[in-house]
């Protein structure tokens, strides 16, 4: 008996979907039709209702890689996306597709990112295979997939706990909602040098407890080396605004004009009554002036 697991028919089915999207006009002589479609993206994990997880991807797309089109005197820009998560033991898919357009009197500039966020409920889980395809919707055949392992954390129990930290451009009006919070959630690798907002939330700290969060924020080498001389550090202290169900989040602006680089950002909240200690860290990488950067509502495709 082969001890590997087998794919099932319909996640077959699907993979095959899948990859069709990103190869379409690749295949009986029509080579030259494709081409790749680069983008960047961040998965974060929340808890989410009834036990599972949410699982939120910040996509981001550089104009120069889409083509515009001219509609009622405006020039538009189109894209699609599909955001998979298999669980390879439990056989199962989840799955969403979404349109994203934007619509300008003139053209953006080519260096201008075009942003998204999508979000899908999951079991925890740590046998799952993430997949996101991004296809540009005026020119079929261009596209690209990108796929990787992925745990989806359990975040029930009663331990200190933190979500994954998440990173957004400042003065945002509309984005990512969540907790009464509004984040223009922007992918880690693509950081202006400006400041920019921190959002995280705190599991199982009950109110009106005393805690303190530190936020450190420091230079990291070629070989992932942080360098501790240059570490910004930041604190806070407080009482818990937990609900009942022991959450609250915090939405924390940082003003650090940083250089461009990579750089570890550490949350770190401690529980004052007991000495609980639960900590998180991200690397992002600050790029610079790139030209700008516009967030644009995914809405659910048509007959996807």
């Amino acid at each position: 008996m082969d001890p590997r697991p087998r794919t099932p028919p319909r996640i077959a089915r699907l993979l095959t979907a899948v990859v069709s999207l990103v190869l379409v006009g690749s295949v009986g002589g029509a080579a030259s039709a494709f081409a790749p479609l680069p983008f960047f993206y961040d998965l974060h994990t929340f808890r989410g209702d009834d036990g599972t997880t949410a699982v939120v991807a910040a996509v981001a797309v550089p104009v120069k890689e889409l083509r515009r089109e001219l509609y009622q005197g405006r020039v538009r820009y189109r894209f699609d996306i599909r955001f998979v998560l298999t669980d390879t033991v439990r056989r199962e898919v989840i799955e969403r597709i979404d349109s994203v357009y934007v619509s300008r009197p003139a053209a953006l500039p080519r260096r201008h990112l075009l942003h998204t966020v999508l979000e899908i409920p999951s079991p925890p889980s740590d046998a799952i295979f993430q997949r996101i395809v991004v296809t540009d919707a005026t020119r079929p055949g261009v596209g690209q997939l990108y796929q990787t392992p992925f745990t989806i954390p359990d975040y029930g129990g009663t331990e200190l706990m933190l979500s994954d930290i998440a990173f957004g451009l400042p003065d945002a009006t509309r984005g990512w909602q969540r907790r009464g919070e509004t984040l223009a959630l922007l992918p880690t690798s693509q950081f202006p040098r400006s400041a920019f907002d921190v959002y995280y939330e705190v599991y199982n700290l009950p109110p009106s407890r005393p805690y303190s969060t530190e936020i450190a924020i420091a230079p990291i080498d070629d070989d992932g080396e942080e360098n501790v001389d240059e570490t910004v550090r930041v604190l806070f202290s407080g009482d818990s605004r937990a609900d009942d169900s022991g959450v609250f989040s915090e939405l924390r602006r940082l003003e650090s004009q940083l250089s461009r680089g990579r750089y570890r950002v550490t949350v770190t909240v401690t529980d004052q009554a007991d000495g609980r200690v639960a900590t998180r860290s991200r690397v992002i990488e600050v790029r610079g002036t790139r030209g700008g950067a516009t967030l644009v509502p995914a809405l659910p495709k048509r007959g996807g």
